[in-house]
């Protein structure tokens, strides 16, 4: 009977999330705007600058029809398809107004808590008392980010994994405030999007990052105490654990910079946690400007 009643909840919860905003237009940003998209809900894309959400607007364009494509080996049925979830995205720039229909908001902005806060103070304001907030941080707490708003109760963390469109995990994040009815409204619409949805508190780094990050530091350490090189871990990786990349390319793939500065913040917010200190090794290759693939040079030449 429970299980039944929650089921119900949980289709209850889906059908109440229509409208979707979503701030900034990067990889992340734009990547959720799609699914969302695709999986009709109207979506609000937000940014400072008309010349950022074109640019989102063209990579998203670009993005569905390789995805339409796949699904749909009709022609025409592929096309009507893009058509369809472009048709469902909208853009703006004013922060305020963006909110003013939106059943859920999603901030994908840059990892600096002075902006997140900035940010939610603002549409805080502005948004009706039935919308939901949720952060796409990687790294932050979440009940850090919440605590400008009075609406903490309604605050949670959509934590997506790029590229979005591919990757089907969503990590669901409830804070010691969320409310019963807003974490079943977040779980719901996690599957409506049609991803994996796994349910965790608000611990630093959730669940994939709070293993995966103190790995690749430690796969770090252990070169950096010359016990191994970075070619012969990955291979031990792959070969012995099954793990489809190695640390270092792992590492390089994700930009050393983004390891650095999550261990960074992990290690000034909990000192006395070994596995959260920065790699003297990491922090001097991000220094050099050599941060992965991105820059042509991390552990590897690219």
């Amino acid at each position: 009977y429970q299980r039944r009643v929650h089921g119900e909840f949980c289709k209850m919860a889906a059908s109440a999330v229509k409208n979707v905003t979503i701030f900034g237009s990067g990889l992340m940003g734009a990547g959720i705007a799609q699914v969302a998209a695709a999986t009709s809900h109207q979506v609000t894309l937000v940014d400072t600058s008309a010349a950022l959400l074109g640019k989102a607007l063209d990579r998203i364009s670009d993005s569905v029809g390789r995805v339409a494509k796949k699904q749909f080996p009709v022609a025409s049925e592929a096309a009507a398809f893009k058509e369809k979830t472009l048709s469902n995205i909208t853009t703006a720039t004013d922060q305020q107004k963006s909110v003013a229909n939106a059943d859920v908001v999603i901030e994908a902005i840059p990892e600096k808590l002075e902006l997140k806060h900035k940010l939610f103070t603002t549409i805080d304001a502005a948004a009706p008392a039935k919308t939901i907030f949720a952060s796409n941080t990687s790294s932050l707490r979440i009940t850090a980010i919440a605590e400008v708003t009075k609406r903490q109760d309604r605050f949670g963390g959509l934590h997506f994994f790029n590229p979005v469109p591919l990757m089907k995990l969503l990590e669901v994040v409830r804070t010691e405030q969320t409310s019963p009815e807003t974490f079943s409204t977040l779980m719901a619409f996690g599957k409506a999007l049609n991803k994996h949805v796994v349910e965790c508190k608000d611990t630093p780094g959730f669940i994939v990052n709070r293993l995966l990050v103190p790995y690749l530091l430690e796969a770090a350490r252990m070169v950096a105490r010359g016990e191994a090189t970075p070619k012969d871990v990955d291979a031990a990786m792959k070969l012995g654990a099954g793990y489809p990349m190695g640390p270092f390319e792992l590492l390089d793939y994700v930009g050393l910079d983004t390891t650095d500065f999550i261990a960074e913040g992990w290690a000034r917010d909990y000192p006395d946690q070994p596995l959260f200190q920065q790699v003297p090794l990491i922090h001097d290759l991000v220094k050099q400007g050599k941060i992965g693939k991105k820059s042509g040079e991390g552990f590897y030449k690219y």
